[in-house]
């Protein structure tokens, strides 16, 4: 079967279905190819390049002739004629909210296969261009703040004073809300962030955010989105959003909910109690925005000076990377769909991941698809033979506190040992003592207040203190007296496995950024 790449034809596209690596990776599953010419030149990739790895480069119509097209975005306009009864078109299609696309789609008798509609299990994560695509597009949001911010992002401390580092909050934590955390982060920002779904918290704090609980949220559905919030909730939230909103410099917006328009999250109101010069990008411009005041594509200052960001094309203005990952997706669709690697499309309506992407097949309308229970919904509790109990809520104030007494507690008690051991003890352990508890109480803040980006550098400290220990321990370990003799072997073995261990781990972590 021939595959066709056409250029697309939306206005201010920049991306290809295809690239020259995904190219030979068609061909190796059997297929041929054909791109049509100029298709890559907006992502950087030239006729030649295609034309290395195999592929024919011919005119739109040659393309369209082929069996199976591949496309960024659904047809559109004159793509509609080129269409042919038995053909396969695949691309974005957003089928639940363009019910006219799938009308035609069945009218021209063609299979149309919705890349945005793959479930959210596991195994079609690989598949799912809707993450891919958001990644990009949430480094880009923040790329896109720092742009239109009148400040620097990471806070500094220079001969001519000192600048503040910017505060970020960012709304939702998806693969886009998480790629903004890290990438604001990464930048110096000071960064919040906020769910409706309280589990993503170590998530966000893993990117080194940090986490602003909603009350009372909502529970992840069963497409792995989240619920729609109660009108109790939805007051909870804006409160949270009233508040943080007017204390950021830089607020980035994700909250979609598939087919249907976007929920307005930064009201008017909101937008007014913002500072002169802040920055809003609402990633939800294309369903209408979380701001009551995004104009889709279009960037806007309010008369009290807020800067509100309404780009679509976030991904797109990063299209070479944008393109390669797409086309990777694709990639993983087609090894799916040809079991054989004999270029033969074989689509298998029981399995899940081909089912629910199949919007229309040979004509015949299959949207909406069965619903699909999926990896990120909660596994229901199993039922308890006694009444059931009120799950108890952590407070956090009350965590905080008896973290605090545990701290004194503990404080106390070494301080108390250090007096005994001082009063009672020899005089020359007395120093050495000091030098001991020291050393416990360094290690323990060094290890646990370091971000958890910096544990691998750490292990190189690690490392040299585990030298001197050995070296310590090397020099005690001929003693004539057995209990030192013994300490001193322990120490020994102790400090090579965390030296050694450390070692082979940080080999592994640098195999990892090899080439080749």
């Amino acid at each position: 079967m021939r595959i066709g790449v056409p250029r697309e034809i939306r206005q201010g596209e920049t991306m290809v279905a295809a690239t020259p690596k995904t190219v030979t990776q068609l061909i190796g599953l059997g297929y041929e190819v054909v791109v049509e010419h100029g298709a890559g030149e907006r992502a950087h990739f030239p006729d030649a390049r295609y034309a290395a790895a195999g592929a024919y480069v011919e005119s739109v119509e040659e393309v369209w002739k082929s069996d199976i097209i591949l496309k960024v975005y659904e047809p559109m306009g004159e793509e509609f004629h080129r269409m042919r009864k038995g053909q396969q078109i695949i691309s974005i299609m957003a089928p639940a909210r363009n019910e006219p696309l799938i009308e035609l789609l069945s009218k021209h008798g063609v299979t149309g296969l919705a890349l945005d509609a793959v479930p959210r299990i596991s195994r079609a994560q690989a598949l799912d261009v809707l993450s891919s695509q958001a990644n990009v597009a949430g480094y880009r949001a923040v790329v896109e703040a720092a742009h239109a911010y009148g400040s620097l992002l990471n806070g500094q401390v220079t001969a001519a004073g000192k600048v503040p580092p910017a505060n970020v909050f960012v709304i939702g934590a998806g693969v886009a809300g998480l790629a903004a955390i890290g990438t604001a982060v990464s930048l110096g920002a000071i960064v919040r962030a906020t769910d409706v779904r309280p589990e993503v918290a170590e998530q966000v704090q893993s990117m080194g955010g940090d986490f602003v609980h909603i009350d009372d949220t909502a529970e992840i559905s069963t497409d792995g989105y989240a619920k729609e919030m109660s009108a109790d909730q939805e007051a909870r939230a804006k409160e949270l959003y009233a508040r943080e909103s007017a204390e950021a410099d830089i607020v980035i917006t994700t909250a979609l909910i598939p087919g249907r328009p976007a929920p307005t999250l930064i009201t008017t109101e909101m937008v007014r109690n913002m500072k002169p010069g802040s920055v809003i990008v609402d990633m939800a411009a294309a369903n209408g925005g979380n701001c009551e005041l995004t104009v889709k594509n279009e960037k806007i200052v309010t008369d009290n000076g807020v800067i509100i960001l309404g780009f679509t094309d976030l991904a797109g203005r990063l299209p070479t990377q944008s393109s390669q990952l797409f086309g990777t997706n694709v990639v993983n669709l087609m090894k799916l769909l040809t079991p054989g690697k004999d270029g033969q499309v074989v689509l298998d309506m029981d399995d899940v991941v081909q089912r629910t992407i199949t919007v229309v097949r040979d004509g015949e309308i299959m949207w909406p698809p069965p619903p699909v229970s999926v990896s990120a919904a909660p596994v229901p509790a199993a039922a308890s033979a006694t009444a059931p109990t009120e799950v108890a809520k952590i407070d956090p104030e009350a965590e905080a506190s008896r973290k605090r007494r545990r701290t004194i507690f503990t404080g106390a008690l070494a301080l108390v040992l250090f007096a005994l051991i001082g009063s009672f003890g020899p005089a020359a352990l007395l120093p050495t003592w000091t030098v001991f508890i020291l050393a416990i109480f360094v290690g323990f803040y060094v290890i646990s207040n370091v971000s958890h980006s910096l544990h691998t550098p750490l292990m190189a400290e690690t490392n040299a203190i585990s030298g001197i220990i050995m070296v310590g321990a090397l020099l005690q370990v001929g003693s004539d007296n057995l209990a030192i003799t013994i300490m001193a072997f322990i120490a020994i073995l102790v400090a090579s496995i965390n030296v050694f261990g450390g070692f082979l781990v940080t080999r592994r972590m640098l195999g990892m950024f090899t080439k080749g």
